[in-house]
């Protein structure tokens, strides 16, 4: 099949060729020359989805990788085409690439997961917005005005704005609005209290000190609040090393008992 005949498909004079190459490529068994056949059609229709990926510019995304997911669209189209059914090309083809450059942007550009339907209300306010603040005279859309302009409610136009901010995240290193300077947002998250286990802990075994005997918990208190030796508390209260270092394992051992199923 001559290579001329796929050269510029947006020409009326090579529809008809064109047409006749895929109606060759469908009748092709699988095996090389089929895939040069193939590989032949998709080149010649590459600018034509390349054209459509420029309409998807200045949105955030590289060129390059808008025109990479054209191409994927336009594969996609030239292996479903049916010639037989007796539609152009292109008739088939621009939806497919325009739905492929749109899956895109609905599932991989956004930084925060947001359903179909807000993201869709999301385009809707954003447009109307831009629209009602170009008018002559126009003072800053309001919710009621955007709902009378797109015919949503303001519940849903509510919903369209808040997901706004959520197409793009802001930096950790980024300055939150109306800060004085130097100061981060991961400056201002929050963390983990390293303190919050220990103020359970001591809510736990506060019943069971309770219940000690005053010698117990004299004990208790000079080894972990004094900071005492056993032997200094053994000498102070009239008992032995061995017998202050039994009663405080025996003591430990009776409040780590008692506040396990009130801390579970």
């Amino acid at each position: 099949m001559p290579t001329s005949h796929l050269s510029e498909p947006d020409s009326d004079q090579d529809a008809l060729p064109t047409d006749r190459a895929f109606r060759e490529l469908s009748a092709l068994p699988a095996g090389p020359e089929r895939r040069s056949c193939r590989s032949r059609v998709i080149d010649a229709w590459l600018p034509m989805a390349y054209r459509l990926a420029t309409r998807f510019r200045n949105r955030g995304e590289p060129m390059d990788d808008l025109r990479q997911v054209a191409a994927m669209g336009l594969v996609k189209a030239v292996d479903r085409f049916d010639p037989t059914r007796g539609k152009a090309f292109e008739t088939y083809a621009i939806p497919t690439v325009t739905g492929e450059l749109k899956r895109h942007f609905r599932d991989h550009t956004w930084d925060v997961h947001v359903p179909r339907r807000v993201q869709d209300l999301r385009n809707q306010v954003r447009l109307s917005q831009r629209d009602l603040s170009q008018r002559p005279g126009a003072h800053v859309p309001t919710p009621s005005d955007v709902a009378a302009d797109t015919g949503l409610s303001e519940e849903d136009v509510n919903l369209g704005m808040q997901a706004m901010g959520s197409y793009s995240a802001y930096s950790l290193d980024a300055e939150p609005a109306g800060a004085d300077g130097g100061t981060s947002l991961a400056d201002r998250l929050g963390s983990r209290d390293r303190a919050l286990e220990t103020v359970l802990e001591r809510e736990s075994v506060k019943p069971g000190l309770r219940e000690l005997p005053e010698r117990e918990r004299t004990i208790l208190y000079l080894r972990y609040f004094r900071d005492m030796s056993q032997t200094s508390i053994g000498q102070r209260l009239g008992l032995s090393q061995m017998h202050v270092s039994r009663l405080l394992r025996r003591t430990c051992e009776r409040l780590r008992t008692d506040a396990l199923p009130k801390a579970a």
